[in-house]
Protein backbone atom coordinates (compact mmCIF):
# COMPACT_ATOMS: atom_id res chain seq x y z
CA UNK A 1 0.00 0.00 0.00
CA UNK A 2 2.80 2.16 1.31
CA UNK A 3 4.53 1.38 -2.07
CA UNK A 4 1.34 2.09 -4.55
CA UNK A 5 0.93 5.29 -2.28
CA UNK A 6 4.79 6.50 -3.52
CA UNK A 7 4.51 5.96 -6.64
CA UNK A 8 1.39 8.03 -7.35
CA UNK A 9 2.32 10.83 -4.86
CA UNK A 10 5.81 10.80 -7.27
CA UNK A 11 3.59 10.70 -10.42
CA UNK A 12 1.85 14.09 -9.01
CA UNK A 13 5.19 15.70 -8.34
CA UNK A 14 6.82 14.44 -11.61
CA UNK A 15 3.61 16.29 -12.98
CA UNK A 16 4.16 19.79 -11.25
CA UNK A 17 7.53 20.18 -12.85
CA UNK A 18 6.51 20.19 -16.18
CA UNK A 19 6.91 23.46 -16.85
CA UNK A 20 10.51 23.13 -15.23
CA UNK A 21 11.21 20.07 -17.63
CA UNK A 22 10.07 22.25 -21.09
CA UNK A 23 12.21 25.04 -19.73
CA UNK A 24 15.00 22.50 -19.72
CA UNK A 25 14.70 21.20 -22.60
CA UNK A 26 13.92 24.74 -24.73
CA UNK A 27 17.08 26.14 -23.01
CA UNK A 28 15.76 28.95 -20.22
CA UNK A 29 16.51 26.83 -17.11
CA UNK A 30 19.99 27.74 -18.07
CA UNK A 31 18.67 31.32 -16.50
CA UNK A 32 18.72 29.25 -12.98
CA UNK A 33 22.23 28.12 -12.96
CA UNK A 34 23.15 32.17 -12.74
CA UNK A 35 20.93 32.55 -9.53
CA UNK A 36 21.95 29.36 -8.05
CA UNK A 37 24.84 30.58 -6.76
CA UNK A 38 24.01 33.49 -4.75
CA UNK A 39 21.08 31.22 -3.17
CA UNK A 40 24.02 28.38 -2.55
CA UNK A 41 26.06 31.24 -0.93
CA UNK A 42 23.23 32.52 1.36
CA UNK A 43 22.39 28.78 2.40
CA UNK A 44 25.91 28.05 3.42
CA UNK A 45 25.52 30.30 6.53
CA UNK A 46 22.74 28.40 7.89
CA UNK A 47 24.86 24.81 6.73
CA UNK A 48 27.88 25.79 8.17
CA UNK A 49 25.87 27.09 11.69
CA UNK A 50 24.12 23.78 12.28
CA UNK A 51 27.39 21.78 10.95
CA UNK A 52 29.90 23.39 12.38
CA UNK A 53 31.11 20.78 14.78
CA UNK A 54 30.69 18.08 12.16
CA UNK A 55 32.89 19.67 10.00
CA UNK A 56 35.04 20.27 12.43
CA UNK A 57 35.20 16.68 13.41
CA UNK A 58 35.61 15.15 10.05
CA UNK A 59 38.70 17.71 8.86
CA UNK A 60 40.51 17.62 12.64
CA UNK A 61 42.93 15.25 10.60
CA UNK A 62 43.61 16.74 7.33
CA UNK A 63 47.30 17.81 8.25
CA UNK A 64 48.58 13.97 8.79
CA UNK A 65 48.30 13.55 5.51
CA UNK A 66 50.56 16.68 4.32
CA UNK A 67 54.39 16.17 3.08
CA UNK A 68 57.26 15.04 4.41
CA UNK A 69 58.38 18.47 3.87
CA UNK A 70 55.21 19.76 5.71
CA UNK A 71 53.15 21.67 2.74
CA UNK A 72 49.85 20.11 1.93
CA UNK A 73 47.91 20.62 -1.15
CA UNK A 74 44.13 20.68 -1.26
CA UNK A 75 41.65 20.21 -4.09
CA UNK A 76 37.90 20.75 -3.76
CA UNK A 77 35.73 19.16 -6.38
CA UNK A 78 32.61 21.31 -6.55
CA UNK A 79 33.65 24.22 -4.23
CA UNK A 80 30.76 25.86 -4.71
CA UNK A 81 31.48 29.36 -2.93
CA UNK A 82 34.05 28.28 -0.86
CA UNK A 83 31.97 26.87 2.24
CA UNK A 84 34.66 24.55 3.59
CA UNK A 85 37.53 26.88 3.21
CA UNK A 86 37.22 28.01 7.37
CA UNK A 87 37.76 24.79 8.29
CA UNK A 88 41.22 23.89 6.18
CA UNK A 89 44.36 24.06 7.93
CA UNK A 90 46.56 27.08 8.07
CA UNK A 91 48.90 27.35 4.69
CA UNK A 92 47.48 24.70 2.69
CA UNK A 93 47.34 25.57 -0.81
CA UNK A 94 43.64 25.13 -2.17
CA UNK A 95 42.76 24.61 -5.89
CA UNK A 96 38.99 24.77 -6.56
CA UNK A 97 37.30 23.52 -8.92
CA UNK A 98 33.38 23.72 -10.04
CA UNK A 99 31.17 23.43 -13.07
CA UNK A 100 29.57 26.23 -12.60
CA UNK A 101 31.17 29.74 -13.59
CA UNK A 102 28.97 31.59 -11.71
CA UNK A 103 30.84 30.82 -8.41
CA UNK A 104 33.33 32.85 -8.97
CA UNK A 105 31.94 35.82 -7.34
CA UNK A 106 31.08 34.42 -4.06
CA UNK A 107 34.19 31.98 -3.74
CA UNK A 108 36.06 35.23 -4.27
CA UNK A 109 34.50 36.88 -1.02
CA UNK A 110 35.07 33.84 0.30
CA UNK A 111 38.73 33.44 -0.26
CA UNK A 112 39.28 37.32 0.90
CA UNK A 113 37.04 36.16 4.61
CA UNK A 114 39.80 33.05 4.94
CA UNK A 115 43.09 34.24 3.93
CA UNK A 116 45.08 31.67 6.00
CA UNK A 117 44.96 30.03 2.77
CA UNK A 118 46.82 29.90 -0.45
CA UNK A 119 44.44 29.65 -3.56
CA UNK A 120 46.33 28.32 -6.02
CA UNK A 121 43.16 28.80 -9.45
CA UNK A 122 39.81 28.21 -9.88
CA UNK A 123 39.29 25.44 -12.57
CA UNK A 124 35.56 24.95 -14.14
CA UNK A 125 35.56 21.51 -14.77
CA UNK A 126 33.00 18.77 -13.62
CA UNK A 127 34.18 16.38 -11.38
CA UNK A 128 33.73 13.51 -13.86
CA UNK A 129 36.54 15.30 -16.48
CA UNK A 130 39.30 17.37 -14.00
CA UNK A 131 42.15 16.36 -16.94
CA UNK A 132 43.83 20.21 -15.88
CA UNK A 133 44.73 18.41 -13.14
CA UNK A 134 48.25 15.73 -12.99
CA UNK A 135 48.18 12.54 -11.91
CA UNK A 136 49.03 11.91 -8.10
CA UNK A 137 49.35 15.76 -7.38
CA UNK A 138 47.47 16.06 -4.43
CA UNK A 139 47.66 14.93 -0.80
CA UNK A 140 43.85 15.60 -0.36
CA UNK A 141 40.54 16.05 -1.90
CA UNK A 142 37.16 17.51 -0.36
CA UNK A 143 33.87 16.72 -1.68
CA UNK A 144 30.89 17.92 0.55
CA UNK A 145 27.61 17.97 -0.45
CA UNK A 146 28.26 17.23 -4.32
CA UNK A 147 28.05 13.66 -4.96
CA UNK A 148 24.53 14.42 -4.58
CA UNK A 149 24.18 15.95 -8.08
CA UNK A 150 27.17 14.89 -10.40
CA UNK A 151 25.95 12.44 -13.16
CA UNK A 152 28.05 9.68 -12.29
CA UNK A 153 29.44 9.41 -8.92
CA UNK A 154 31.50 6.02 -9.89
CA UNK A 155 33.69 8.54 -12.76
CA UNK A 156 33.81 11.40 -9.64
CA UNK A 157 35.65 8.70 -7.47
CA UNK A 158 38.31 7.71 -10.46
CA UNK A 159 38.92 11.00 -11.04
CA UNK A 160 39.64 11.65 -6.92
CA UNK A 161 42.06 8.28 -7.08
CA UNK A 162 43.65 9.58 -9.88
CA UNK A 163 44.56 12.93 -8.70
CA UNK A 164 45.25 11.82 -5.74
CA UNK A 165 49.11 10.70 -4.32
CA UNK A 166 49.18 7.19 -2.94
CA UNK A 167 49.01 7.47 0.47
CA UNK A 168 46.58 10.97 0.31
CA UNK A 169 42.87 10.98 1.35
CA UNK A 170 39.59 11.89 -0.03
CA UNK A 171 37.09 13.56 2.43
CA UNK A 172 33.37 13.62 2.52
CA UNK A 173 29.96 14.66 3.84
CA UNK A 174 26.54 14.14 1.86
CA UNK A 175 23.79 13.41 2.03
CA UNK A 176 21.97 10.04 1.41
CA UNK A 177 18.83 8.02 1.08
CA UNK A 178 17.31 7.04 4.23
CA UNK A 179 16.18 3.45 5.03
CA UNK A 180 13.45 1.76 3.62
CA UNK A 181 11.23 1.30 6.17
CA UNK A 182 10.83 5.37 6.91
CA UNK A 183 8.86 8.11 6.09
CA UNK A 184 11.89 9.72 4.98
CA UNK A 185 12.74 7.63 2.30
CA UNK A 186 9.41 7.96 1.39
CA UNK A 187 9.45 11.92 1.08
CA UNK A 188 13.15 11.19 -0.37
CA UNK A 189 11.59 9.67 -3.70
CA UNK A 190 8.04 11.26 -3.55
CA UNK A 191 9.53 14.84 -3.97
CA UNK A 192 12.47 13.74 -5.72
CA UNK A 193 11.49 15.17 -8.99
CA UNK A 194 10.76 18.53 -7.66
CA UNK A 195 14.03 18.65 -5.99
CA UNK A 196 16.23 17.84 -8.75
CA UNK A 197 15.12 21.02 -10.46
CA UNK A 198 15.19 23.69 -7.28
CA UNK A 199 18.55 22.02 -6.16
CA UNK A 200 20.51 22.29 -9.75
CA UNK A 201 20.50 18.72 -9.66
CA UNK A 202 20.41 17.30 -6.59
CA UNK A 203 19.48 13.79 -5.95
CA UNK A 204 18.08 12.91 -2.78
CA UNK A 205 17.75 9.19 -2.88
CA UNK A 206 21.18 7.99 -3.86
CA UNK A 207 23.31 5.45 -1.28
CA UNK A 208 26.49 6.88 -2.30
CA UNK A 209 27.85 4.70 0.63
CA UNK A 210 27.80 1.89 -1.95
CA UNK A 211 29.95 3.74 -4.43
CA UNK A 212 32.52 4.51 -1.93
CA UNK A 213 33.29 1.17 -0.76
CA UNK A 214 33.33 -0.45 -4.34
CA UNK A 215 35.78 2.35 -5.83
CA UNK A 216 39.14 1.09 -4.79
CA UNK A 217 40.75 2.96 -1.97
CA UNK A 218 43.12 1.14 0.47
CA UNK A 219 41.25 2.53 3.39
CA UNK A 220 37.79 3.69 3.77
CA UNK A 221 36.52 5.59 7.54
CA UNK A 222 33.26 6.26 6.98
CA UNK A 223 29.71 6.75 9.09
CA UNK A 224 26.48 7.44 9.19
CA UNK A 225 25.13 10.51 10.94
CA UNK A 226 21.62 12.33 11.48
CA UNK A 227 22.51 15.86 10.14
CA UNK A 228 21.26 18.40 13.20
CA UNK A 229 18.46 20.68 12.29
CA UNK A 230 18.41 20.49 8.56
CA UNK A 231 15.45 19.54 6.58
CA UNK A 232 14.19 16.31 6.68
CA UNK A 233 14.57 15.07 3.10
CA UNK A 234 18.79 15.51 3.37
CA UNK A 235 18.73 14.59 7.33
CA UNK A 236 20.59 11.36 6.65
CA UNK A 237 24.64 11.96 5.88
CA UNK A 238 27.53 10.12 5.71
CA UNK A 239 30.85 11.09 6.70
CA UNK A 240 34.64 10.23 6.48
CA UNK A 241 37.45 9.77 4.44
CA UNK A 242 39.17 7.19 2.21
CA UNK A 243 42.84 6.75 1.74
CA UNK A 244 44.25 5.32 -1.68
Amino acid sequence: MKSCLMKLCKIFCLALTLPLQIMEIVGLYGMYKRLFPLLAYNITFSYNDKMHEIKRALFRNVCKFANTDGTLRLLEIGCGSGANFKFYPDGCTVICTDPNPHFDKYLQMSMEANKHLTYEKFIVVSGEGMREVRDESVDVVVCTLVLCSVSSVQRVLKEARRILRTGGAFYFLEHVVSDPSSWTYFFQHVLQPMWYYLGDGCVITRATWKDLEAAGFSELHLKHIDAPQVTFTIKPHIMGYAIK
